[in-house]
């Protein structure tokens, strides 16, 4: 096939975030051609790493999880070299730290729960009622039932309103980037499912290794970066610059405002946001790879990165992740809560601060766990936007997406066993 003819029968995808490529990856290994048109210098979107001074810094704090069923998919886990978090947590008070640890995890910290003090045995008992209940049933059941907020959700099961002050509020405001728990109960209860069963963890050479293993696995010049779309067709799309570019169909990847841009019937949800502060320290003020969580809500969450992750630094110093809710450039309020959680701070250097407006989108109920993916005839969608605000839910969508295209541009049996083959192939790795 010539050049010319292959592209033109290509689909493109606009983005190179973690969806688009999921969804380019799936068309791949069905053989269909496949084209990737990426605005920014690289691909990732949302999960980026960059190297500054010698520290690799994701954009915002970012783990990755070993329990997320798509990842399993499409991805090959030996290769991310994952450095491991603890099963458990430190909860930071105004002058207390109490631990909690998954009993089955780490055994020597079984009664960490009950001498925390952070609740009661009646708030325990349920504790461990909800998450064995959502290790236990099929992630089917959690999706079907019933819905409403998280806090309601929790107090529902039995906890009281102290437990949910001092250990969930803080601990799910750095997972769903919001404090109320307004949160669909559905979602908290996929989310805790995947902390309960996997292992917390980030990539040795960051967080942007996922996007680039799943690119790698694309023909040479499937990718083009520095291609921002302005508009997009049913047969192809039309760059800033003007140029047009033909395709068989567009499965639109961006993120939920510029997919909202471009496809302007799609309902986009309101984000939320959350700023990034990255020091580095001479030497670790923790010495153990676990997240410190905050109840007081000056800050969400902090970690010295390096305890699991050495690779994130060139030198040898720690490099320490701090995240707060909303968008803020107050470095010095943070560096007073680190100095009250950690000691003295004055000897660290402010590395960077990364402030992201929209780093997760907001799911308050009634949630629709699956959006629709087709827009019109030739356009589709994908995005965590499309599923749940996470990596499990772009790299769904992708797939979701990409069975779609086949489904409309391919025979019944032909689109059948594409599927069976793009599923071999995604199963190899």
């Amino acid at each position: 096939m010539d050049r010319d003819r292959e592209t033109r029968e290509a689909v493109i995808v606009v983005g190179g975030g973690p969806a688009g490529l999921a969804c380019a990856l799936w068309l791949h290994e069905a053989g269909m051609p496949v084209r990737v048109l990426e605005a920014s210098d690289d691909v990732g979107g949302r999960v980026r790493t960059d190297v500054v001074g010698g520290f690799r810094l994701d954009r915002g704090f970012q783990v990755f999880n070993t329990a997320y069923p798509e990842a399993r998919r499409v991805l090959d886990l030996g290769a991310l070299d994952l450095r491991p978090f603890a099963s458990g947590l430190l909860v930071q008070g105004r002058t207390a730290r109490a631990r909690v640890m998954l009993p089955w995890r780490h055994p020597l910290h079984a009664l960490s729960g009950p001498l925390s003090g952070l609740g009661t045995p009646r708030d325990l008992a349920a504790l461990a009622a909800v998450t064995a209940r959502d290790m236990a049933v099929p992630a089917s059941r959690l999706r079907a039932g019933p819905e409403r907020r998280t806090d309601d959700e929790l107090r529902a099961w039995g906890m009281s309103d102290r437990m949910i002050d001092c250990l969930m509020r803080p601990f799910l405001a750095g997972v769903l980037l919001e404090r109320d728990l307004e949160t669909s109960s559905r979602v908290f209860h996929l989310f805790w499912r995947s902390f309960a069963r996997g292992t917390i963890g980030v990539p040795a050479l960051g967080m942007g290794r996922i996007p680039r293993l799943l690119a790698d696995r694309l023909p040479p010049g499937a990718v083009t970066v520095g291609a921002r779309v302005s508009e997009v067709a049913s047969d192809g799309v039309r760059l800033a610059d003007g140029t047009a570019i033909g395709g068989r169909a567009v499965v639109v990847a961006a993120d939920p405002e510029s997919a909202g841009r471009l496809l302007p019937e799609i309902e986009v949800p309101p984000m939320r946001a959350v700023t990034t502060f990255y020091h580095a320290a001479p030497r670790s003020p923790l010495r153990e790879p676990i997240q410190v969580i905050d109840a007081t809500g000056v800050i969400a969450d902090t970690i010295v990165l390096t305890d699991a992750a050495p690779e994130y630094s060139a030198d040898g110093r720690a490099l320490v992740s701090t995240s707060v809710l909303g968008v803020t450039t107050d470095e010095r309020r943070v560096r007073e809560r680190l100095t009250e959680i950690y000691g003295d701070t004055t000897a660290w250097e402010h590395v960077a601060t990364y402030p992201i407006a929209a780093a997760l989108p907001a799911m308050p109920p009634p949630f629709p766990l699956r959006r629709p993916v087709r827009v019109r005839p030739g356009v589709y969608v994908c995005g965590d936007h499309r599923d749940t605000g996470s990596l499990q839910g772009a790299l769904v969508s992708g797939r979701r997406a990409a069975h779609a295209v086949l489904g409309d541009l391919w025979p019944p049996s032909r689109a059948a066993a594409a599927y069976a083959r793009a599923g071999r192939g995604a199963a190899r790795v």
